[in-house]
């Protein structure tokens, strides 16, 4: 069950970090997450934690 939401949250934080640099060179602001949950900034963080979180899950070796 993590190890699925893990990849999940990998690849929702990816995606929102291709699309970030794709409005930077586009001139846009294509951040998902903050679309999203942007009127809660503390949500946001936790959100963003927990992307980062499950990322270093996933590189740390068992």
């Amino acid at each position: 069950m993590l190890s699925h939401a893990t990849r999940i949250l990998v690849i929702v934080g990816g995606l929102n970090w291709g699309l970030i640099g794709l409005g930077t060179l586009l001139g846009g602001k294509w951040n998902v997450i903050n679309m999203l949950i942007g009127a809660w900034p503390m949500l946001e963080a936790v959100v963003y934690v927990f992307v980062g979180l499950a990322a270093v899950k996933m590189v740390w070796p068992r």
